[in-house]
C-alpha cells in the first residue's frame, strides 16, 4: 500500500508540477497586493482539488458506463502523459494546458483562480487523467482510496504553499532554476509514461 501511494505522489507530483507554478504565478500576480496573492492561491488550490476529489469519485464509474476499460485508458493516459513530459524535457509552453490565446485572456482577468490556475494549469488533463488511471485501480479498496485522496490533497497543498512563497522563490530560482527542475521532473514522467503503455497494452492482451 505505502509502495502504490510513494509511486502515485511521484507521479501525480510531476504531472502537476508546482514548481512551474512558481513563475506563472510570479506573471498573473505581478504588482498585486499580498492580500490578492494570498487569496487567489488558496481559492486555486481549494477549486484544483474539488475537480480531483470529483474525478476521482465518479471518473471510474464514468469509463465503466462508456464501455472503455483500464487497459484502454492507461494507454492513451500514458500517451499524453509522455507528451507533457516531452514539453517539459524541451522547456516549451505546454500545449497541452492552454493556448496562446487562452493565455493571452488570462492576463486581461481580475480572478485567476478558476482560469487559468486551478484549470488547466493546477488540475490540467495530465492530472486528471493519473488520477482516473489510479482511481480504477484503488476502487474499491476504502484505506488505499482514503490513502489516495490524502495524496492528491498533499500535492495542492504544495502547490499552495509554492504559490504563497513566489517572490522568496523566484529570487532563489528565476525562471532558469524553474525549467531545469522541470527538464529533470520531465525525464522521469516519461518513464512512467511509458510504463502505464506498457501496462494498458500487457492487460489489454491477457484480457
Amino acid at each position: 500500500m505505502i509502495e502504490q501511494l510513494v509511486k502515485f505522489f511521484v507521479v501525480f507530483f510531476v504531472v502537476v508540477e508546482p514548481i512551474s507554478l512558481i513563475p506563472l504565478f510570479a506573471g498573473l500576480t505581478h504588482g498585486a497586493s499580498g492580500g490578492y496573492k494570498k487569496k487567489m492561491a488558496g481559492k486555486a488550490a481549494a477549486i484544483a482539488l474539488g475537480i480531483c476529489v470529483l474525478f476521482a469519485l465518479v471518473g471510474a464509474k464514468f469509463l465503466q458506463i462508456m464501455g472503455i476499460s483500464l487497459s484502454s485508458f492507461r494507454i492513451a493516459g500514458g500517451t499524453l502523459l509522455f507528451l507533457i513530459a516531452l514539453e517539459m524535457v524541451f522547456a516549451r509552453t505546454s500545449g497541452t494546458r492552454s493556448t496562446t490565446t487562452e493565455r493571452e485572456e488570462s492576463k486581461k482577468r481580475e480572478d485567476i483562480s478558476v482560469f487559468p490556475l486551478a484549470f488547466p494549469f493546477i488540475a490540467g488533463p495530465g492530472a486528471l487523467a493519473t488520477i482516473l488511471l489510479t482511481a480504477g485501480e484503488v476502487w474499491g479498496k476504502p484505506a488505499l482510496f482514503a490513502g489516495f485522496l490524502a495524496v492528491v490533497a498533499l500535492v495542492l497543498i504544495i502547490c499552495w504553499a509554492l504559490m504563497l512563497a513566489t517572490p522568496r522563490l523566484m529570487k532563489v530560482l528565476g525562471v532558469t532554476g524553474a525549467n531545469v527542475i522541470s527538464r529533470l521532473s520531465g525525464v522521469i514522467l516519461a518513464a512512467l509514461a511509458v510504463q502505464f503503455i506498457v501496462d494498458g497494452i500487457r492487460g489489454s492482451f491477457l484480457t
